[in-house]
């Protein structure tokens, strides 16, 4: 029991600075051949959005829209990718312990 104990409290340390690393990291994603970056969080947390001022076009904002999701989409996908290959061995880790979600 008190080496199942250790475990825990090892893999609860491992999964606390995953997440110190996540949130530290900034990932971009981008659309349009670079006309929209977005920049989010390791964690997901969108942090800032950069339109290249060839993308405005007042006549056609629905692109302008389409490029702003397709690009907050791309660095989502590049959060999820990196939560899992941080977070994934951690909490495979986890499942001989029967905890619940892992």
């Amino acid at each position: 029991m008190q080496q199942m104990l250790k475990q825990a409290q090892k893999m609860q340390q491992q999964i606390a600075k995953a997440q110190a690393e996540l949130a530290e990291t900034e990932l971009t994603g981008t659309a349009g051949g670079g006309l929209v970056t977005a920049t989010v969080a390791g964690t997901g947390e969108l942090k800032a959005i950069k339109i290249d001022p060839k993308a405005v076009d007042p006549e056609d904002v629905e692109t302008l829209e389409d490029l702003v999701v397709a690009a907050v989409h791309n660095a989502a996908e590049a959060a999820r990718e990196l939560t899992e290959k941080k977070m994934g061995p951690v909490a495979g880790g986890m499942g001989g312990l029967g905890l619940p979600g892992f």
